[in-house]
């Protein structure tokens, strides 16, 4: 395939209209550059991943949406807090007793309704939205540079698409890292989970009501407890595959009966009223090989994945796209987007990625528990508490790995996912 820069209809194309995608989208389009957004599905769309980071903020408001935020009357989350499988709570991790600032205070959000709600944004910023439009593959010349794509349109029509740099936000899809082969999975970290959505369950008192709860169940995996607005609760359970699959392969049966394997889940869940359909998703973790190639960037999903134990998935969807946005935007005014330009993107993004991944691992050790290592090392609870807000990308985290590793095996540093030097990956 041959067609030179010089002949692009865009400045940039995008690949995937959900957080990272419509992120990076607004905020190139806010710059004046000439965005292509291509979406496969017609919006609004459910998914899942509800319970925001409190640094999530940041990056809505550079956005210009934490009004529109509060309009929506999302419910409110002020902390996390661990529920073991007898049912003792943990004392919650409250946001705004570790600082003072408005992100202190975060949401739970129905996704349906909050990636619309960006899509809109990088429509009203400018980009050029176009949904119901799969990216079937990159086109690259004949030197193995992106310079765009080709999609698939409503009406079946194929066409191609032009552009200097391609960012691809296609979510667990990978458009790109899927057919390059990048794709990496992180053998500890293979679990599957299951979910559904009770209506009139219980939630804790006063500013509590909102909390995401995490609930162990023994030895096996955990419960997430999500409550949402309209009376609604999201529940899910995440385990090895073999355990959750090991008596029965009906998702209803196995949550009925890993619920009863936790009191606070069973308590909580026994004034409710399940309803819609059991939803199941399998491996969660990997990272790309690679966070770009000539003329191509990745963010979102389609770079990497973290289990969701710590609501990691929206910030770092919402993050990597900004990040992408101001890199995509340099490389662009400095005529240079090649691979290589974007390794302190790729640098970076790995940073906070690995900090998150100890926690994710630490989490899952048998002789790990939060309440264990801060009796050890009270000064640490700040570091904690920095982790479960996302504050990843700036702080040191040296003293907080050290004293986990007194509890925990933490995994080695990851080398791939920075970008390729030199010629095309």
């Amino acid at each position: 395939m041959n067609s030179p820069t010089s002949s692009a209809d865009y400045d940039v194309i995008i690949i995937g209209g959900g957080p990272a995608g419509s992120t990076a989208g607004a905020l190139l389009a806010e710059k004046g550059r000439r965005v292509l957004l291509l979406e496969k599905e017609k919006f609004p769309r459910y998914h899942i991943g509800e319970s925001l980071m409190p640094f999530c903020w940041f990056t809505l408001n550079r956005l210009g949406l934490v009004g529109e935020m509060e309009r929506i009357a999302y419910t409110k989350k002020y902390s996390v807090q661990f529920v073991t499988p007898d049912g003792r709570q943990s004392q919650p991790f409250y946001f705004f007793q570790h600082y003072d600032h408005p992100s202190a205070v975060t949401w739970q959000v129905e996704r349906a309704d909050f990636d619309l709600m960006l899509l809109n944004n990088a429509r009203a910023k400018g980009a050029e939205v176009r949904e119901q439009t799969p990216v079937k593959c990159v086109l690259k010349d004949d030197r193995g540079r992106v310079i765009g794509v080709e999609t698939a349109g409503p009406d079946g029509e194929t066409r191609e698409f032009f552009a200097p740099v391609t960012i691809d936000c296609s979510g667990r899809e990978q458009v790109t890292t899927a057919r390059e082969g990048w794709r990496v999975k992180d053998p500890q970290l293979n679990k599957l989970a299951i979910w559904t959505y009770f209506r009139s369950a219980k939630r804790d008192p006063g500013i509590d009501e909102g909390n995401t709860t995490v609930a162990y169940v023994e030895g096996r995996g955990w419960f997430w407890y999500i409550p949402l607005k309209d009376d609604v609760i999201s529940v899910g359970i995440v385990a090895e595959k073999d355990y959750l699959f090991s008596e029965s392969k009906d998702p209803a049966e196995i949550m009925c009966r890993e619920i009863g394997r936790n009191a606070w889940i069973k308590d909580h869940l026994s004034i409710g009223r399940q309803f819609g359909e059991y939803w199941v998703t399998s491996e969660f973790s990997y990272r790309s090989k690679y966070c770009a190639a000539d003329g191509l960037l990745l963010a979102g999903d389609a770079f990497a994945f973290l289990d969701p134990v710590f609501s990691s998935g929206v910030y770092l969807a919402l993050k990597s796209g900004e990040m992408a946005a101001d890199a995509v935007g340099a490389a662009l005014t400095a005529g240079d987007t090649s691979g290589a330009r974007f390794e302190e993107y790729g640098n970076h993004l790995c940073l906070g990625l690995e900090n998150m991944r100890k926690l994710v691992y630490a989490f899952y050790d048998q002789n790990f528990s939060f309440g264990r290592m801060l009796k050890s090392y009270p000064d640490q609870r700040g570091r904690l508490t920095d982790s479960l807000i996302g504050d990843l990308f700036t702080t040191d985290f040296a003293e907080l790995h050290a004293a986990m590793r007194a509890f925990a095996e933490l995994p080695r540093e990851l080398t791939h996912g920075r970008a390729p030097v030199g010629a095309a990956a």
